[in-house]
């Protein structure tokens, strides 16, 4: 492996002005795992402002926001009892359920402030309950069907021509377990500690809003 190459090169001495360096589809694989990493950072701050703009509450995006790293227990432990190899294949499987986990809080947590604002669902845990269920179906159907597709790659093995499509697989239907589990249980946990007084905290920032925008009055014209 490359990694045991590099070992044995940093025991050998070399002449002054001359020192080894490793080329090839392992150095590009290492940049392009880099890149990936950069491009992970990237797309994590691009969710949370996603959900910030969705919930129009820091203290709502950044409560799901910190529950989304739970998602990935299942991708771990996929990974842990596959080849135990953090390869590209593995860090786009993981990038991809961070969407999904994202994707399903975003939607539950839009239905719960739904039920408070337009239903009048009064705040507790009918409401945690009835937005669950409502929503359990969607999140299902969603899961299920992604899981189907990658049930292939995962079957097939680990052969030529599947080594990034092989690990990202193992990786996606492992998340998706712990993802789903986050969306119906510890979300809603999280929100019935933590979401009292959000739909009238935005209620309030809505009307504030408002206030300060200028309002047309017949003899400006």
């Amino acid at each position: 492996m490359a990694s045991e190459v590099e070992a044995r090169l940093g025991k050998v001495q070399f002449p002054i002005g001359y020192y080894p360096h490793l080329l090839g589809e392992f150095k590009e694989r290492q940049a392009a795992q880099r890149n990936l990493l950069n491009f992970a950072m990237v797309v994590a701050a691009a969710i949370f402002l996603t959900m910030h703009a969705s919930f129009r509450s820091w203290r709502l995006a950044s409560l799901i926001f910190l529950a989304l790293p739970a998602a990935l227990i299942g991708s771990a432990l996929a990974t842990f009892a596959g080849d135990r190899v953090v390869s590209l294949g593995t860090l786009v499987g993981m990038i991809t359920v961070l969407g999904i986990a994202a994707r399903n809080g975003i939607l539950l947590v839009q239905h719960y402030r739904h039920l408070e604002r337009v239903e009048a669902q009064p705040f507790g845990v009918e409401l945690v309950l009835r937005g669950a269920s409502e929503r359990l179906s969607p999140i299902l159907m969603t899961t299920l069907c992604t899981a189907l597709a990658l049930v292939p790659l995962v079957v097939a093995g680990s052969i030529p021509g599947h080594e990034i499509e092989h690990p990202m697989a193992v990786v996606i239907l492992g998340g998706l377990v712990t993802s789903t589990l986050l969306s119906l249980f510890l979300i809603p946990i999280l929100y019935l500690r933590f979401g009292a007084g959000s739909s009238r905290e935005d209620e309030e920032l809505r009307i504030e809003g408002s206030s300060k925008t200028p309002q047309w009055r017949p003899h400006d014209a």
